[in-house]
Protein backbone atom coordinates (compact mmCIF):
# COMPACT_ATOMS: atom_id res chain seq x y z
CA UNK A 1 0.00 0.00 0.00
CA UNK A 2 2.86 2.17 0.28
CA UNK A 3 3.66 2.03 -3.56
CA UNK A 4 -0.34 2.84 -4.19
CA UNK A 5 0.39 6.27 -2.69
CA UNK A 6 3.67 6.70 -5.24
CA UNK A 7 0.65 6.41 -7.88
CA UNK A 8 0.88 10.52 -8.18
CA UNK A 9 4.17 10.22 -9.88
CA UNK A 10 4.82 6.71 -11.34
CA UNK A 11 1.63 5.36 -12.67
CA UNK A 12 0.76 6.73 -16.40
CA UNK A 13 -3.18 5.71 -17.25
CA UNK A 14 -2.99 8.30 -20.29
CA UNK A 15 -0.69 6.68 -23.12
CA UNK A 16 2.66 8.67 -24.17
CA UNK A 17 1.39 12.40 -23.51
CA UNK A 18 0.88 11.32 -19.75
CA UNK A 19 5.07 10.14 -19.41
CA UNK A 20 6.41 13.24 -19.27
CA UNK A 21 9.37 13.43 -20.64
CA UNK A 22 9.15 10.26 -22.22
CA UNK A 23 11.78 10.84 -25.93
CA UNK A 24 12.58 14.34 -25.35
CA UNK A 25 15.63 13.69 -24.18
CA UNK A 26 18.01 13.87 -27.36
CA UNK A 27 14.70 13.71 -29.33
CA UNK A 28 15.92 10.14 -30.44
CA UNK A 29 12.50 7.34 -30.27
CA UNK A 30 9.31 8.47 -29.08
CA UNK A 31 6.81 5.66 -28.09
CA UNK A 32 3.41 5.91 -30.49
CA UNK A 33 0.27 7.03 -28.07
CA UNK A 34 -2.74 4.98 -28.53
CA UNK A 35 -4.85 4.83 -31.51
CA UNK A 36 -7.58 7.37 -31.79
CA UNK A 37 -10.41 4.62 -30.63
CA UNK A 38 -8.16 4.18 -27.24
CA UNK A 39 -7.36 7.58 -26.90
CA UNK A 40 -10.75 8.77 -26.82
CA UNK A 41 -11.80 5.85 -24.54
CA UNK A 42 -8.67 6.98 -22.25
CA UNK A 43 -10.09 10.65 -21.96
CA UNK A 44 -13.42 9.44 -21.33
CA UNK A 45 -12.87 7.28 -18.45
CA UNK A 46 -10.12 9.88 -16.69
CA UNK A 47 -12.79 12.43 -17.06
CA UNK A 48 -15.11 10.38 -15.14
CA UNK A 49 -12.91 9.20 -12.77
CA UNK A 50 -11.94 13.11 -12.04
CA UNK A 51 -15.10 13.73 -11.89
CA UNK A 52 -15.55 10.65 -9.52
CA UNK A 53 -13.15 11.82 -6.77
CA UNK A 54 -14.65 15.78 -7.14
CA UNK A 55 -17.41 14.29 -6.00
CA UNK A 56 -15.78 12.43 -2.82
CA UNK A 57 -13.72 15.73 -2.29
CA UNK A 58 -17.70 18.17 -2.65
CA UNK A 59 -19.09 15.08 -0.41
CA UNK A 60 -16.11 15.72 2.11
CA UNK A 61 -16.65 19.46 2.02
CA UNK A 62 -20.60 18.83 2.21
CA UNK A 63 -20.53 16.65 5.03
CA UNK A 64 -17.84 18.98 7.52
CA UNK A 65 -19.68 22.08 6.74
CA UNK A 66 -22.97 20.19 7.94
CA UNK A 67 -22.19 18.51 10.53
CA UNK A 68 -19.71 21.41 12.08
CA UNK A 69 -16.65 18.25 12.61
CA UNK A 70 -14.49 16.13 10.65
CA UNK A 71 -15.06 12.99 13.06
CA UNK A 72 -16.75 9.73 10.69
CA UNK A 73 -16.96 11.82 7.53
CA UNK A 74 -16.01 8.11 6.31
CA UNK A 75 -20.04 7.28 6.05
CA UNK A 76 -20.80 10.33 4.28
CA UNK A 77 -18.80 9.52 0.81
CA UNK A 78 -18.15 5.66 1.60
CA UNK A 79 -20.13 4.59 -1.62
CA UNK A 80 -18.57 6.42 -3.97
CA UNK A 81 -15.04 5.68 -2.90
CA UNK A 82 -15.70 2.23 -3.38
CA UNK A 83 -17.46 2.69 -6.49
CA UNK A 84 -14.25 4.32 -7.85
CA UNK A 85 -11.39 3.38 -6.34
CA UNK A 86 -12.72 -0.05 -7.46
CA UNK A 87 -13.29 1.27 -10.63
CA UNK A 88 -8.95 2.19 -10.85
CA UNK A 89 -8.96 -1.61 -11.02
CA UNK A 90 -9.51 -1.40 -14.90
CA UNK A 91 -6.26 0.50 -15.39
CA UNK A 92 -4.55 -3.03 -14.85
CA UNK A 93 -6.52 -4.12 -17.81
CA UNK A 94 -5.42 -0.96 -19.60
CA UNK A 95 -1.71 -2.31 -19.35
CA UNK A 96 -2.95 -5.53 -20.31
CA UNK A 97 -3.85 -4.75 -23.43
CA UNK A 98 -1.38 -2.09 -24.59
CA UNK A 99 -3.15 1.30 -24.49
CA UNK A 100 -1.22 2.36 -21.36
CA UNK A 101 2.39 1.78 -21.86
CA UNK A 102 3.17 1.20 -18.35
CA UNK A 103 4.43 -2.33 -16.18
CA UNK A 104 1.06 -4.26 -15.71
CA UNK A 105 3.01 -6.13 -12.60
CA UNK A 106 3.25 -2.50 -11.28
CA UNK A 107 -0.15 -1.06 -11.92
CA UNK A 108 -1.51 -4.41 -10.20
CA UNK A 109 0.51 -3.98 -7.12
CA UNK A 110 -0.62 0.04 -6.94
CA UNK A 111 -4.24 -0.37 -7.25
CA UNK A 112 -5.14 -3.93 -5.79
CA UNK A 113 -3.24 -2.30 -2.77
CA UNK A 114 -5.68 0.13 -2.38
CA UNK A 115 -8.51 -1.86 -2.94
CA UNK A 116 -7.19 -4.27 -0.30
CA UNK A 117 -7.52 -1.57 2.11
CA UNK A 118 -10.71 0.21 1.05
CA UNK A 119 -12.07 -3.83 1.02
CA UNK A 120 -10.06 -6.47 3.37
CA UNK A 121 -9.80 -3.85 5.96
CA UNK A 122 -12.18 -0.48 6.27
CA UNK A 123 -14.99 -2.14 5.20
CA UNK A 124 -14.24 -5.43 6.48
CA UNK A 125 -13.37 -4.17 9.57
CA UNK A 126 -16.33 -1.59 10.48
CA UNK A 127 -14.91 -0.52 14.11
CA UNK A 128 -12.01 0.86 12.00
CA UNK A 129 -14.22 3.42 9.68
CA UNK A 130 -14.70 5.99 12.55
CA UNK A 131 -11.00 6.28 12.98
CA UNK A 132 -9.44 9.66 12.26
CA UNK A 133 -7.16 7.49 10.15
CA UNK A 134 -8.79 6.94 7.56
CA UNK A 135 -10.28 10.42 6.88
CA UNK A 136 -6.61 10.81 6.59
CA UNK A 137 -5.70 8.58 4.05
CA UNK A 138 -9.21 9.57 2.52
CA UNK A 139 -8.19 12.59 1.65
CA UNK A 140 -4.93 12.56 0.72
CA UNK A 141 -6.07 9.83 -2.10
CA UNK A 142 -8.74 12.22 -3.05
CA UNK A 143 -6.71 15.17 -4.27
CA UNK A 144 -3.59 12.90 -5.60
CA UNK A 145 -6.09 11.45 -7.87
CA UNK A 146 -7.84 14.43 -8.90
CA UNK A 147 -4.47 15.83 -9.99
CA UNK A 148 -3.72 12.61 -11.73
CA UNK A 149 -6.37 12.16 -13.81
CA UNK A 150 -6.65 15.41 -14.06
CA UNK A 151 -2.94 15.18 -15.68
CA UNK A 152 -3.93 12.04 -17.70
CA UNK A 153 -6.75 13.68 -19.13
CA UNK A 154 -5.40 17.04 -20.20
CA UNK A 155 -2.01 14.99 -21.31
CA UNK A 156 -4.21 13.24 -23.69
CA UNK A 157 -5.88 16.22 -24.78
CA UNK A 158 -2.21 17.50 -26.05
CA UNK A 159 -3.08 20.16 -23.76
CA UNK A 160 -1.23 19.86 -20.43
CA UNK A 161 -1.32 23.20 -18.17
CA UNK A 162 1.68 24.12 -16.02
CA UNK A 163 -0.09 24.02 -12.93
CA UNK A 164 -1.35 20.78 -13.41
CA UNK A 165 1.64 19.52 -13.84
CA UNK A 166 3.37 20.92 -11.37
CA UNK A 167 1.06 20.07 -8.74
CA UNK A 168 1.63 16.50 -9.66
CA UNK A 169 5.00 16.66 -9.24
CA UNK A 170 4.76 18.48 -6.06
CA UNK A 171 1.91 18.13 -3.65
CA UNK A 172 3.02 14.27 -2.74
CA UNK A 173 5.04 15.72 -0.79
CA UNK A 174 2.90 16.54 1.63
CA UNK A 175 0.43 13.96 0.24
CA UNK A 176 2.52 10.93 -0.13
CA UNK A 177 3.64 10.67 3.77
CA UNK A 178 -0.06 11.96 5.07
CA UNK A 179 -1.40 8.59 2.79
CA UNK A 180 0.59 6.07 4.12
CA UNK A 181 0.52 7.59 7.79
CA UNK A 182 -3.39 7.14 7.51
CA UNK A 183 -3.40 3.99 5.58
CA UNK A 184 -0.77 2.34 8.63
CA UNK A 185 -2.84 4.29 11.28
CA UNK A 186 -6.08 2.25 9.71
CA UNK A 187 -4.04 -1.05 9.62
CA UNK A 188 -2.93 -0.95 13.26
CA UNK A 189 -6.15 0.05 14.29
CA UNK A 190 -7.94 -3.03 12.91
CA UNK A 191 -5.35 -5.20 14.25
CA UNK A 192 -7.30 -5.95 17.45
CA UNK A 193 -10.57 -6.90 16.28
CA UNK A 194 -8.99 -8.84 13.25
CA UNK A 195 -7.28 -11.00 16.08
CA UNK A 196 -10.18 -10.84 18.05
CA UNK A 197 -12.64 -11.80 15.33
CA UNK A 198 -10.13 -14.21 13.53
CA UNK A 199 -11.40 -12.79 10.76
CA UNK A 200 -10.62 -14.11 7.43
CA UNK A 201 -7.95 -16.09 8.86
CA UNK A 202 -7.89 -20.43 8.49
CA UNK A 203 -6.75 -22.47 10.88
CA UNK A 204 -5.81 -26.34 11.31
CA UNK A 205 -6.66 -28.82 11.01
CA UNK A 206 -8.86 -28.63 7.60
CA UNK A 207 -9.17 -30.43 4.87
CA UNK A 208 -6.69 -28.88 2.66
CA UNK A 209 -3.90 -28.89 4.92
CA UNK A 210 -3.78 -24.87 5.03
CA UNK A 211 -3.21 -21.87 7.42
CA UNK A 212 -3.60 -18.22 7.12
CA UNK A 213 -3.73 -15.80 9.67
CA UNK A 214 -5.12 -12.21 8.81
CA UNK A 215 -3.89 -10.65 11.66
CA UNK A 216 -0.13 -11.58 10.97
CA UNK A 217 -0.52 -10.70 7.29
CA UNK A 218 -1.79 -7.46 7.92
CA UNK A 219 1.58 -6.88 10.38
CA UNK A 220 3.66 -8.07 7.66
CA UNK A 221 2.09 -5.55 5.68
CA UNK A 222 2.51 -2.79 7.63
CA UNK A 223 6.38 -4.02 7.67
CA UNK A 224 6.43 -3.63 4.32
CA UNK A 225 6.41 -0.03 4.38
CA UNK A 226 9.42 0.41 5.75
CA UNK A 227 11.29 -0.64 2.62
CA UNK A 228 8.91 0.77 0.17
CA UNK A 229 8.00 4.13 1.58
CA UNK A 230 11.67 6.05 1.34
CA UNK A 231 12.56 4.39 -2.01
CA UNK A 232 9.93 4.89 -3.67
CA UNK A 233 9.58 8.19 -1.88
CA UNK A 234 13.07 9.41 -3.00
CA UNK A 235 12.65 8.27 -6.70
CA UNK A 236 9.75 10.69 -6.89
CA UNK A 237 11.41 13.29 -5.26
CA UNK A 238 14.22 12.71 -8.37
CA UNK A 239 11.55 12.58 -10.79
CA UNK A 240 10.10 15.86 -9.78
CA UNK A 241 13.44 17.68 -10.58
CA UNK A 242 13.68 15.95 -13.76
CA UNK A 243 10.38 16.57 -15.23
CA UNK A 244 9.98 20.57 -13.25
CA UNK A 245 13.77 21.28 -14.58
CA UNK A 246 13.20 20.00 -18.14
CA UNK A 247 9.81 21.84 -18.54
CA UNK A 248 11.64 25.74 -16.79
CA UNK A 249 14.62 24.36 -19.58
CA UNK A 250 11.95 24.59 -22.69
CA UNK A 251 10.05 27.10 -21.15
CA UNK A 252 13.01 29.26 -21.85
CA UNK A 253 13.89 28.36 -25.53
CA UNK A 254 10.03 29.15 -26.25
Amino acid sequence: MAAAAATAATKGNGGSGARAGAGEASGARKKRGPGPLATAYLVIYNVVMTAGWLVIAVGLVRAYLAKGSYHSLYYSIEKPLKFFQTGALLEILHCAVGIVPSSVVLTSFQVMSRVFLIWAVTHSVKEVQSEDSVLLFVIAWTITEIIRYSFYTFSLLNHLPYLIKWARYTLFIVLYPMGVSGELLTIYAALPFVRQAGLYSISLPNKYNFSFDYYAFLILIMISYIPLFPQLYFHMIHQRRKVLSHTEEHKKFE
